[in-house]
């Protein structure tokens, strides 16, 4: 049998979100695996607010993933955006992977838990996702007001020119050795602003709930998903290389002495990483996320040579990157929003800091690593 390693575990799409940020016995947004809507903020940290560097244009939502380590005090998040514009598909620089942190205290004095609640707010950094299925979050209109809240402003004040006024009333007031101090905190505070703008700017994809298993009990999975994409690929995978899916299902986990005289013999082209790639996947075709911390990602097709020795160390601590988690073709067809947005890929594969590390008081999202691999079949559209 193959060489045990770090469980895999799979993101499933669950039911649409809808209701408020807070209530109902619920943990905040931030909490919340999901996909689409808007990036949540960890307390203390503003939200991030990503641009395409290839267009400029503000990029979407695509995944929130709650993600704690089991020995880390902290609360721990990553969001995934990118480029909605065909013409930025597959570019690196038009995806972004921002990872943010806060200190489990922190973010339950931030809920006003009591001592009682304390307990049952306290989220133990086990596994990605536990009882994620169960967890709530905002969504919809109501994420606007949340950030707001979140950055300390009033979601009142929100608009820019009442906004500058207040800024020119209390400048007005100010001495001369005093205008000095403050002028650091009233740009930080438009900065804010002008942050939040952003983000309600972006193009937002319709919010569902990211429920998990673990692949490993795949079979007790049943579910009713949108999975065209994913069983696309398959078929077309299929009817080229002449395979059996079935005999795929049945040989997954075979040895592995057995499973390469049967890859040797039925893959024609000679493409083994996507014979992998949909002989792996097949077992659960509706997955759109797999969360392996320190695992191994599943390439659709071949990397680069020396890819491993390529991905570059972490810009704050200078340690290095390792595989977190990585999303599926499944999830291209559950990408969508009220106008005409989508995003095609093949698999996109997330690296991040091994040391899992956060600056003292740091208020911003880290970016990590993100690489992006196309849709083998995307370039016969081109």
């Amino acid at each position: 049998m193959a060489a045990a390693g770090p469980p895999v575990l799979l993101g499933l799409r669950d039911a649409a979100m809808v209701g408020p940020c807070w209530g109902g016995g619920q943990p905040p947004g931030w909490a919340t695996n999901k996909l689409g809507g808007r990036a949540d903020a960890l307390p203390s940290v503003r939200p991030g607010c990503p641009r395409c560097g290839a267009c400029g244009a503000a990029l979407a939502h695509l995944v929130q993933v709650y993600c704690p380590l089991g020995a880390s005090p902290f609360h721990r998040l990553a969001n995934v955006f990118a480029c909605a514009g065909s013409g930025c598909w597959g570019r690196p620089q038009s995806w972004k992977v921002l990872r943010s942190q806060s200190l489990e205290a922190r973010g339950q004095e931030a809920r006003g838990c009591g001592s009682k609640q304390k307990e049952e707010c306290n989220f133990s950094a086990k596994d990605w996702c536990a009882e994620a299925d169960d967890w709530g979050g905002c969504d919809g209109a109501e994420s606007s007001t949340c950030a707001l809240q979140m950055l300390g402003l009033n979601a009142g004040m929100s608009s820019t020119a009442s906004g500058e006024a207040q800024c020119v009333s209390q400048l007005q007031e100010l001495h001369l050795s005093e205008a000095a101090d403050v002028s650091g905190s009233l740009n930080a505070d438009l900065l804010l602003r002008e942050e939040v703008v952003m983000a309600t700017s972006a193009p937002v994809f319709h919010s569902y709930y990211i429920s998990v298993v673990d692949e490993a009990d795949y079979t007790d999975y049943t579910g009713l998903l949108d999975t065209d994409h994913a069983n696309k690929l398959l078929k077309e995978y299929q009817q080229r290389e002449g395979v059996d899916l079935e005999h795929l299902l049945s040989e997954s986990f075979a040895g592995e002495d057995s499973n390469e005289k049967y890859e040797k013999s039925e893959v024609r082209s000679g493409d083994h990483t996507f014979h992998k790639f949909m002989k792996r996947i097949s077992v659960c075709p509706e997955q759109i996320l797999r969360y392996s911390w320190g695992g191994q990602p599943l390439f659709i097709t071949c990397p680069p040579a020396n890819f491993d020795n390529s991905i570059p160390a972490c810009s704050n601590c200078g340690s290095n990157r390792i595989f977190e988690f990585q999303l599926m073709p499944a999830l291209v067809s559950m990408l969508r929003g009220d106008a005409d947005l989508s995003v095609e890929f093949g698999t996109v594969i997330v690296y991040t800091c091994e040391q899992s590390c956060w600056p003292t008081n740091h208020q911003t999202p880290l970016e990590e690593f993100v690489f992006v691999q196309e849709d083998p079949d995307q370039k016969l559209f081109k």
